[in-house]
């Protein structure tokens, strides 16, 4: 699995686009369950403050964000493959830069290098098949999207979120993406209304390599302690200069699915 921001590969005769790369909610043990009585009725009166702390959520392991993983048999129309072990380590590994610091946390997002220290990753690329209809009007369609699933200590997941959140409010000019050596031309930022999980995020980006434009999605979604994410290639821009729709059923079906760990 290689980065959308790195690798080109043709994508019609004449036209070229940027290939794609390659949570959980929980409770906690009852503490009062062995209190003594008038211990558990001090603790009963301490919990009922407005300052009492929400349970906290559960760090999925990695075997659990595999099993959390979106596969072909949960919805219809995309052809997914999870990534093994080594693949998300190397990803790990990758170098990524920016030239404006404040817009790095969607430089990874695009790049799917995980943002912070997650606790333990899974990955797996979906491909979109284009719609009967679209194919037989002669049109290009579809898209690539590299699902990524993260988990977090602590509020991990939540900062995580936030600093895409700062970082789409202080980019929407554009930037400059560094992964490994290759350079892509970020021109601009729109906001892609993204639903689901506790909390959700998104924009539609456009880029460019050696001149050709090429559109983007990217979307986080955090259930729990663990983030979702969804960078998108969409692969019909390059031939007819039209926007795709965002894989709403794909993300959908992740989150679902993710919900049911915890």
């Amino acid at each position: 699995m290689r980065s959308m921001l790195v690798r080109r590969s043709a994508v019609a005769a004449s036209a070229v686009s940027l290939a794609l790369l390659v949570t959980a909610c929980g409770g906690s043990k009852d503490d009062n369950a062995d209190a003594a009585p008038e211990d558990r009725a001090g603790a009963a009166s301490a919990s009922a403050a407005p300052s009492a702390a929400e349970p906290a959520a559960k760090v999925l392991s990695e075997a659990e964000l595999k099993k959390a993983l979106v596969t072909d048999a949960d919805l219809e129309g995309f052809k997914i493959k999870a990534g093994d072990t080594a693949q998300v380590a190397a990803l790990a590994k990758s170098k990524v830069s920016t030239d404006k610091a404040e817009c790095e946390p969607l430089a990874r997002l695009l790049t799917s290098v995980p943002m912070g220290e997650p606790a333990a990753r899974a990955l797996a690329m979906a491909n979109q098949s284009p719609k009967k209809e679209d194919l037989a009007a002669g049109k290009l369609g579809g898209s690539m999207t590299l699902v990524g699933l993260a988990s977090y200590e602590g509020k991990g997941a939540e900062e995580a979120l936030a600093s895409l959140r700062a970082a789409g409010a202080a980019c929407a000019g554009g930037f400059t993406v560094t992964q490994d050596g290759a350079a892509v031309k970020v021109t601009k930022l729109e906001e892609l209304k993204v639903s689901g999980g506790d909390e959700a995020t998104g924009w539609k980006v456009t880029a460019e390599v050696d001149g050709t434009p090429s559109l983007y999605q990217a979307a986080a979604v955090r259930q729990g302690a663990t983030l979702a994410t969804f960078p998108v290639q969409d692969l019909g821009f390059v031939v007819t200069g039209k926007a795709g729709d965002y894989p709403a059923a794909l993300s959908d079906a992740q989150i679902a699915k993710l919900a049911q760990q915890g």
